[in-house]
Parts: C-alpha cells; sequence; structure tokens
C-alpha cells in the first residue's frame, strides 16, 4: 500500500487518518500550514500544505472542513486524491463515489446515489436512493438525505439535518442543524428551523 499524505491536520484529518487505516495504508502523514505542529493522531506533520509535490510517491487526502479551499487544494492535486469509505458505511454496490470523496463510519449510502468528487458523508449520515450529491458538499454527522434528492455543490447539511424525498438544494447552502428541508431550495444561504427557511 503506498503512503498517504492527509492536508489537514484538525479534528477532520484524525477521523480520515482512522478510515485510512482501516483500509490498509501502513504509512500516513499530515501537511498543515499551522507553526510548530508536529504530530496530529500520533502521525508525524511533514510540512506545510504547499509541500505536497515534494512527495511524488504518495496519494493524498484533503481532509479540510472548509469546501473552498477544499476544492483549490484538491484541484492543485492533479488527480492525485483517494476516495476513502470506512469497512463499517453501508454502501451499495450501485453507488458512485467521486475522486477525494469519504463516506465515514456507520453511514448507509443506499442504491443508485451519485457522490460528486471531494464531498463528505459523515458518521451515521444515511442517503438514500437515487440522489445526488455534488462536488465538495458536506453531508454532515447524522444528517437524513431521503429518496431522490439532490445536493448542489458546495453545500453543507448541518448536524441532524433532514431533507425530505424528491428535494432540489442548490449549490453554495448551509442548511442549520437540525433544520428540515422539506421543499426545494434555489437561491443561495443559510436555511434554519423546521422547516428550513432562509435566513435574513
Amino acid at each position: 500500500m503506498r503512503r498517504l499524505i492527509i492536508i489537514g491536520a484538525g479534528g477532520h484529518g484524525k477521523v480520515v487518518a482512522d478510515i485510512a487505516m482501516r483500509v490498509g495504508y501502513r504509512d500516513v502523514a499530515f501537511l498543515d500550514d499551522a507553526e510548530g505542529l508536529a504530530e496530529c493522531a500520533g502521525l508525524p506533520v511533514v510540512g506545510r500544505a504547499s509541500d505536497w509535490g515534494s512527495f511524488p510517491d504518495a496519494d493524498f487526502f484533503v481532509a479540510i472542513g472548509d469546501a473552498r479551499a477544499r476544492e483549490r487544494i484538491q484541484r492543485g492535486l492533479g488527480g492525485r486524491a483517494v476516495t476513502l469509505v470506512h469497512p463499517a458505511a453501508s454502501v451499495s454496490r450501485r453507488v458512485e463515489v467521486g475522486r477525494g470523496s469519504v463516506v465515514m463510519a456507520g453511514a448507509i449510502v443506499n442504491s443508485d446515489v451519485r457522490i460528486g468528487e471531494g464531498a463528505i458523508v459523515n458518521t451515521g449520515a444515511t442517503v438514500d436512493h437515487d440522489c445526488r450529491i455534488g462536488r465538495f458538499a458536506h453531508v454532515s454527522v447524522g444528517s437524513h438525505v431521503a429518496g431522490a434528492v439532490t445536493v448542489g455543490d458546495g453545500t453543507w447539511l448541518g448536524v441532524g439535518s433532514v431533507v425530505s424525498n424528491n428535494v432540489s438544494i442548490c449549490g453554495g447552502c448551509m442548511v442549520g442543524a437540525g433544520a428540515v428541508v422539506i421543499g426545494d431550495i434555489k437561491e443561495p444561504g443559510t436555511y434554519v428551523g423546521v422547516p428550513a427557511r432562509l435566513l435574513r
């Protein structure tokens, strides 16, 4: 198994490192721009994010929560980002998971789902049949996405949020923790409450 370099030595990076080791990586290290940071989760920090070119034989994963930063860094890697799926996730045989995406422990992704590149399906989240999860989107911990939902590029579904079936959410949205989306969202912005409404 090749070496894995994780860009981003924060909480998200810690979880990604555990997944990487569970799927067989034995040589895992981090790159991070924090001054004086020598280790993360017991693994070495071997340079800054911009140092990725110093590791020509490594695989990479961008473990940064901010969607725009994650996209910018992953684009710079030129196709070298890998996809990680935790062994304790349940992912249908008919799911497409894009490059640089992660599906975490306890997540359930059902039949005929497409997950774009750089996306996060976080711990215990569920994505039901025929959904489209956009590039660099984030389905947060314990979120539930019903069938035939479209989540646009870069959209963040907050912790414990719920999206009803046959709903479309445009790109660039933030859906607050515990919010319930029952109708299409066509305007980027922050949506909170039950039912979810645009926060002005």
